[in-house]
């Protein structure tokens, strides 16, 4: 499937500001799954420099600096990708990980020890892993397919445009979430046992007829015999060739498209984004 994508991020400030170093995480990565064709960014004011880089999590940054005072910046990117997973199942699993809890082989785990470690303790998501793995009978896949299914029918899907991921415990206690919250509630119910687990932000198919497109977030899951495997618990499907990852981190900060600072006196900002995704 290949992707064209245009998606523009606007900050509009009340009062001039000077901006300070940004970094932008808009270019989608290029692995087995998809490959990028083409890649355009406009920015606006023009920056007085810029650097493209792979961060600690392998995703490239673009690093821009500015000078003097605005009022907007305005970040434009054009994207096209194909998309080439049309199985999410083409792996099979390694015979040492085929069950849960899950302890990856040495080595392996200290590589990933970042990503398998609970970051929001809570009682609630702890007893929701252990009684859906209990459930999956210690199966890997077939708890990770209940605990995405499980989600999916469990938690009402809503926007929320600004801030960050709210709190596991919270999302499950309201049923309540954006795709940002609910990536981050099975990230952590997966930690719980055992399996590593990051966050990705991106693009996904869904209704191309709609006028309004958002941004996408899910998790992927590290499967000992298929590597990085997305499941997308707000829609309920594993991840194929519907989606396009653009970044991807431990931690949910870390994967932000834009990340970066601003300084005046008593000014304030205001976000605007412009989203389209055409499938040729």
């Amino acid at each position: 499937m290949r992707f064209r994508v245009d998606h523009v991020t606007a900050y509009h400030y009340s009062a001039p500001v000077r901006l300070g170093a940004h970094r932008l995480r808009l270019r989608p990565r290029c692995d087995g799954g998809q490959v990028l064709m083409d890649y355009r960014l406009e920015i606006a004011p023009e920056p007085i420099l810029s650097t493209e880089y792979p961060d600690l999590e392998g995703n490239t940054v673009t690093q821009v600096w500015f000078t003097g005072e605005t009022d907007s910046l305005s970040i434009r990117a054009w994207l096209e990708v194909e998309t080439l997973r049309t199985n999410p199942f083409d792996y099979l699993v390694d015979t040492g990980a085929t069950a849960v809890p899950l302890t990856y082989a040495t080595g392996v785990r200290e590589q990933l020890i970042l990503y398998c470690t609970p970051r929001h303790p809570g009682r609630e998501v702890r007893e929701l892993a252990h009684g859906l793995g209990d459930e999956a009978q210690g199966q890997t896949l077939v708890f990770l397919n209940l605990l995405n299914h499980r989600l999916f029918a469990g938690v009402e899907r809503i926007i929320r445009h600004h801030g960050e991921p709210q709190p596991p415990e919270v999302t499950l206690a309201s049923r309540r979430g954006a795709c940002r919250d609910v990536a981050l509630l099975f990230m952590e119910v997966c930690r719980n046992l055992g399996l590593a687990a990051r966050f990705v932000s991106g693009y996904q198919r869904g209704d191309l007829d709609r006028d309004r497109r958002y941004l996408h977030a899910w998790p992927e899951v590290y499967i000992p015999g298929g590597g990085w495997r997305g499941y997308d618990p707000s829609h309920g499907l594993a991840v194929g060739d519907a989606h396009v990852a653009v970044a991807a981190a431990a931690d949910p900060h870390q994967a932000s498209p834009v990340d970066g600072t601003f300084a005046a006196s008593g000014a304030n900002s205001r976000l605007e984004t412009a989203l389209s995704i055409h499938v040729v």
